[in-house]
């Protein structure tokens, strides 16, 4: 898998962080909406953003994955999706 700041590593050093679902905002979210976000996943196979950790370097970024080959088709820092 490719790093964002350390480039290709073993996949080894990697750590799954689970998927990448933007938070609902705290201050206006109604509790079915929260139940929702907190308890539900789309667990249908496709492109999928998740969190991962490159753990030697503690670098927690973006990669979109096809869940149903497992092929990762790119990396990026949170904050640079496009």
């Amino acid at each position: 898998m490719t790093c964002p700041i350390n480039g290709a590593r073993p996949i080894t050093e990697f750590a799954y962080g689970g998927e990448f679902r933007p938070m609902p905002d705290l201050q206006v979210v109604e509790d079915e909406a929260w139940a929702d976000y907190v308890f539900h996943r789309n667990s249908v196979p496709g492109i999928r953003r998740e969190w991962w950790c490159h753990l030697p370097s503690t670098t927690w970024f973006i990669a979109e994955r096809n869940t149903g080959s497992d092929e990762i088709l790119r990396t990026y820092l949170y904050g640079e999706h496009r």
